[in-house]
């Protein structure tokens, strides 16, 4: 059970009408979405505490930040950027990438929107790529329909109360009917402020027949305050339509990162989910599928690293509400150090599930260096006709394959760093090139 005693500081809640005005205001929001925070503040003042998962008794909601001054609004040239805030960002490469590989580029900077730009000839077909503040303005309706009451609801926990009542930032997408985005759409977030707090809301909803591939990535330096990361993924997957979301978060190991990724697929769709955690120190992440059309099917990879002083908490979940629907997990952890890998899994098959095949694979790497690993599977079946498969794996790196690369010439540490890469190869090999060097890079610095 998680020890919650110090998210106020002397019990005494730092949110309040004023903060959740100033947020608005900023934000700019329609009368409307004021309502939906305060609403969501006085529910989560009165909420109870997580009664399972990792501890969280270093989270003191008190000294986060929960806005940055600047006000909104997004340019469309990285000449605008601020000069500061465009260096971070030309660091990490984002301008040579959306050039090279890239339909369109979002950059969030704490908790405002900086950049968003879209090619011009997805944008002569309807799509939509837009930072979420921005949305709210020029796509009021779409944004009121879908945002926190079909997929994820506002009271669907502790955190994702907090998340409606401080939002900000984030992505919105739209894809008409029948258009198939060829080139990936990308949003980076960067969380820079001492104490820290992200809590950007991400919005796709994708028309019948439709494709596209999103991808965000994360990063925080590190400081000696808690930060929290507290966002929100809604994937809205209409008939026939197909949807990739790929998300390599690196926060560093003074964040908690309490996300709430979420998907609801009709007839016939597709989600296909890539999940890299790597950074943080205590990550507590499980992305949905809620299958509830018919045909509808979801497909799940995802790889946790937990190092010295990590927790990383993280699974898969799947609902199916609909007959001869499919899903397939597959997840992977790497701890060592004393970090801790923990799968925890949820398939959910209701009676009206015929036919629905779901199959699960965990496995875990341990590092000969006291790393711990968990798996906590829950299957809840009320369809005969279903079939459901579950595997889980926990293995060391062997000695006689360090022996092995020895012969050939490795050093231990590059023969621990080839063992890795081929552990978690299907991750790499399912991201575009950029990105999968990156990943590689990032697992190389990790361990």
């Amino acid at each position: 059970m998680p020890n919650l005693t110090n998210i106020f500081s002397d019990n005494k809640p730092c949110l309040n009408l004023e903060v959740i005005n100033k947020i608005a205001d900023l934000n700019d929001d329609p009368e409307w979405m004021v309502e939906r925070r305060l609403a969501a503040l006085e529910r989560f003042l009165l909420a109870p505490n997580l009664s399972w998962g990792p501890s969280l008794a270093g989270l003191d909601l008190d000294l986060i930040n929960f806005y940055s001054a600047a006000k909104g609004g997004s340019v469309t040239s990285w000449e605008e950027v601020p000069a500061e805030i465009r260096q971070t960002f030309t660091d990490l490469n984002l301008p040579e990438i959306e050039q090279r590989s890239l339909g369109g580029l979002g950059a969030q900077y704490d908790t405002a929107t900086v950049y968003h730009n879209l090619r011009a000839e997805l944008s002569e077909q309807g799509v939509v790529f837009l930072g979420m503040d921005e949305a709210l303005k020029s796509h009021e309706e779409l944004v009121k329909q879908y945002f926190m009451t079909e997929c994820v609801p506002v009271h669907d926990h502790l955190f994702t109360l907090l998340h409606a009542a401080v939002w900000r930032g984030g992505t919105f997408i739209y894809v008409p009917a029948g258009v198939k985005v060829t080139m990936p759409l990308q949003a980076y977030f960067r969380m820079n402020a001492p104490a820290g707090g992200q809590f950007e809301h991400t919005l796709i909803i994708a028309e019948a027949g439709s494709e596209v591939h999103y991808i965000e990535a994360c990063s925080a330096p590190r400081y000696n305050q808690a930060s929290l990361h507290a966002g929100c993924v809604e994937i809205i997957v209409k008939a026939g339509a197909k949807v990739k979301y790929s998300s390599i978060e690196n926060w560093s190991q003074n964040t908690y990162n309490l996300n709430t990724k979420r998907a609801v697929v009709a007839e016939g769709g597709t989600i296909q989910w890539l999940n890299g955690n790597l950074g943080s120190g205590v990550t507590m992440l499980y992305p949905m599928s809620v299958l509830r059309g018919e045909g509808a099917s979801s497909d799940y990879l995802g790889v946790a690293v937990a190092g010295a002083g990590q927790v990383q908490d993280t699974g898969h979940k799947v609902a199916i509400v609909a007959p001869n629907c499919k899903a397939n997990v597959q997840s992977k952890s790497i701890s060592f150090g004393g970090g801790e890998a923990v799968y925890r899994g949820l398939v959910k098959i209701t009676a009206k599930g015929k036919g629905a095949k779901v199959g699960s694979v965990c496995d875990s790497l341990i590092l000969n260096t006291g790393g711990k690993a968990r798996a906590i599977p829950v299957i809840d079946c009320e369809s005969a006709s279903a079939k459901i498969a579950h595997e889980a794996k926990v293995g060391c790196l062997e000695k006689s394959a360090f022996d092995y690369l020895a012969g050939r010439g490795f050093e231990e540490k590059s023969a621990q760093s080839f063992l890795i890469q081929g552990f978690v190869s299907e991750i790499t090999d399912s991201l575009p090139f950029e990105y999968a060097l990156e990943f590689s890079k990032l697992l190389d610095l990790q361990n």
